[in-house]
């Protein structure tokens, strides 16, 4: 089983490539919408359960409750984003405008989590603790692709 560092950065390089092939098409063809409809799935899974299996156990640690705070924050405004990309047109030049500022956040996240995030959590959690999340995230992850809809129905409704 992959570790929770391997696990996530799988998911990043994934996203990184997805965002790549949106952002090289145009209009609303087939390869962005279905591009789009994987990187909003899975960007949307992964959260949740980054959330719930690493943050979850980072907060617990005293220097790890600010970074987590930081990125579920983060999190928060990209599914903002995601959403509103999601509702928009995506033959409209706005559309790949506001993708743009999503892939620049989320470049900005991801690096961030890679870079500062996973180097401090591999300082403060003993692996002996965190043992095992990498096949939590995935177990989890798997879970909330059967949400994504329900939860997006509950905040609409909000």
């Amino acid at each position: 089983m992959p570790s929770i560092y391997d696990a996530i950065k799988s998911d990043h390089d994934r996203h990184r490539a997805l965002m790549d092939t949106i952002a090289g098409t145009s209009g609303d063809t087939s390869e962005r919408r279905d591009a789009w409809e994987e990187f909003y799935r899975d960007v949307k899974s992964h959260a949740a359960a980054e959330e719930e299996t690493f943050y979850s156990k980072l907060i617990s640690k005293t220097w790890g409750q600010d970074a987590a705070r930081h990125s579920v924050h983060e999190h928060q405004q990209l599914d903002d984003l995601m959403e509103e990309l999601n509702d928009g047109d995506m033959a409209s030049p706005g559309w790949l405008q506001k993708f743009k500022t999503l892939q620049h956040d989320y470049l900005h996240h991801v690096d961030e989590e890679e870079d500062e995030v996973f180097s401090r959590a591999k300082e403060v959690i003993p692996e002996a603790e965190i043992e095992g999340y990498g096949s939590n995230f995935l177990k989890r992850k798997e879970k909330e692709q059967g949400l994504i809809e329900k939860k997006r129905e509950d905040s609409l409704e909000d």
